[in-house]
C-alpha cells in the first residue's frame, strides 16, 4: 500500500509494464468473463459463479475490495488463496516490479491473475475495480464474454458526472465481436453502450430486448429466444437481486449451461453485506430481541435499493446505524431511506481515513429529514437504540468498508 501516493490513479501503462515483467499472464487465462457496472457487479458474480460450479466446473474469480480479509479477492477454482499461495504470488510481483511506481490494486490484480493461470480452471470471472476502459482488469485482449450490470451515477470524479460520461467508460470493456450482456439501463446510458458495440461488432444480449425476468406466484421467470425457465427465486435478499439473477442467468444461457446450472445460480449463490441478516455473534447478542441486518451499498441508486427491500420486509420499527465515506453522495445515498426508516445512528468507519465524521452524517441525514444522532462506536449505537427499541430493526449500511469491520468484530 505504500507503493503510490494516490489510492487510485487511472491509467493502464503501469499494468502492462508489470504484466509484461511476470510473463503476460493476461494472455494464459482460462476463458473469461469480464463484468463491469455501478450496482450488482459482485452480486451478479457471485451468482454466476454459482451457476457455473453447479455445473461442475472450477472457475476462478476475481473480486474487490474484500470485506475482512485480503484473501476475498482472490478465489482460485472455487477456494480463496490462502497465505502461503498469496504471499509468494505478491512477493513475484512486487520483485518484477522493481521498485517502479504502481498502485495497491494494479499489483494485486496482476498477482491475481498469475495465480490464476498457475491452477487449472475452466473459467476466469474478472470484475473492475473502478469503470472499465483505465481499470486494471481490463488487458484481456479476447474475453469470452463481457457484463455491464446496471450504470448509475458514482465515483463522478474518476468517471465523470453525466450518466454517458460513466457509461462511456463502462463500455470500455467491449472487446470486437464479443458479446455482452447488459442489465437493465438507463435510456442514456444503454444509447452510449449500444454505439460502441455497432461500432466493435460486439453482439449484445440486453434485457428488455433479448431477455427479461420477473417474479409470478414466488418464482423467479425468465425468458429469451430460447425459451422460458420457471427456476427459484435468488437466495439474495432484495427485489434488485432480481435484475441482477437475469443478468447471471442470461450469460449462463449464452454459454450454453443448461436450467440445472440456471437452478443453482439461485439457490447456491451467498455474498456477504448484500442485505444480509446477522444471526451469529457479539454484536447480535447485544441486539437482544432486535433483528439486525447489514448492507454495503453506498450510492443513491443503492439507497433506493435498499429503501425498496426495507418497504417489503414485514412491518417493524427500523433503525439506521450508518457510515459512510467523504467521497460519496451523502444525501442522496440518505433521502430514499429516510421514508422508510424511523431513525439514523450516524458513527464514523474504524480506521479509516476517508471516512466522514458521525457528526457530519447526522447533520446530512436531518437535512433529509431523518431523526439522527452520533455513537463512537456501532456496538454503542446498538445499545442506544435497543434501549428504547427492544424489538426493532436494526440496519447497518452505507459503506463497504464498515461492512467489513462488522464482519470483522461479529465473527
Amino acid at each position: 500500500m505504500s507503493l503510490h501516493p494516490k489510492i487510485i490513479d487511472l491509467t493502464l501503462d503501469r499494468v502492462w509494464r508489470l504484466l509484461h515483467a511476470v510473463g503476460d499472464p493476461q494472455d494464459r487465462l482460462p476463458p473469461v468473463i469480464h463484468l463491469a457496472g455501478t450496482n450488482g457487479k459482485g452480486s451478479t458474480q457471485a451468482m454466476l459463479r454459482a451457476g457455473l460450479e453447479g455445473a461442475g466446473k472450477r472457475v476462478h474469480a476475481y473480486t474487490s475490495p474484500h470485506l475482512a480479509r485480503f484473501h476475498e479477492r482472490i478465489r482460485l477454482a472455487g477456494d480463496l488463496i490462502d497465505e502461503d499461495a498469496l504471499t509468494q504470488v505478491l512477493d513475484r510481483c512486487y520483485a518484477a516490479n522493481n521498485g517502479d511506481v504502481i498502485t495497491y490494486f494494479e499489483i494485486t490484480t496482476v498477482a491475481a491473475m498469475l495465480a490464476f493461470t498457475e491452477t487449472p480452471a475452466d473459467f476466469t470471472l474478472l470484475e473492475t475495480g473502478l469503470g472499465g476502459r483505465l481499470d486494471a482488469t481490463n488487458v484481456v485482449a479476447q474475453p469470452e464474454l463481457t457484463i455491464i450490470t446496471p450504470i448509475s451515477i458514482d465515483h463522478t470524479q474518476f468517471l465523470g458526472d453525466t450518466l454517458a460520461a460513466i457509461a462511456g467508460e463502462k463500455a470500455g470493456i467491449l472487446k470486437r465481436r464479443v458479446p455482452c450482456v447488459v442489465g437493465p439501463q438507463p435510456d442514456e446510458a444503454l444509447e452510449v453502450i449500444e454505439a460502441r458495440a455497432t461500432k466493435l461488432g460486439c453482439p449484445l444480449i440486453a434485457h428488455g430486448q433479448h431477455w427479461h425476468m420477473w417474479e409470478e406466484r414466488g418464482r423467479f421467470i425468465f425468458q429469451d429466444e430460447t425459451g422460458l425457465l420457471d427456476l427459484p427465486m435468488p437466495a439474495l435478499i432484495g427485489t434488485h437481486q432480481m435484475q441482477n439473477a437475469g443478468i447471471a442467468i442470461a450469460a449462463l444461457r449464452h454459454l450454453g449451461f443448461d436450467e440445472d446450472a440456471c437452478a443453482a445460480a439461485m439457490r447456491d449463490v451467498s455474498w456477504p453485506a448484500r442485505m444480509q441478516r446477522l444471526r451469529h455473534g457479539p454484536l447480535v447478542t447485544a441486539a437482544g430481541n432486535a433483528e439486525l441486518w447489514l448492507d454495503g451499498g453506498h450510492n443513491p441508486a443503492a439507497g433506493e435499493t435498499l429503501a425498496q427491500v426495507l418497504a417489503d420486509l414485514p412491518k417493524r420499527p427500523t433503525h439506521l446505524i450508518c457510515g459512510m465515506l467523504n467521497t460519496k453522495d451523502i444525501a442522496g445515498y440518505l433521502r430514499p431511506l429516510s421514508k422508510s426508516a424511523d431513525s439514523l445512528t450516524a458513527v464514523s468507519i474504524p480506521d479509516e481515513p476517508n471516512t466522514l465524521p458521525a457528526d457530519a452524517t447526522a447533520r446530512e441525514a436531518q437535512a433529509v429529514g431523518l431523526s439522527a444522532s452520533e455513537a463512537e462506536t456501532v456496538r454503542k449505537a446498538i445499545t442506544q437504540i435497543t434501549r428504547d427499541n427492544p424489538d426493532c430493526r436494526i440496519l447497518i449500511c452505507g459503506s463497504l468498508y464498515l461492512a467489513g469491520k462488522i464482519l470483522q468484530d461479529n465473527s
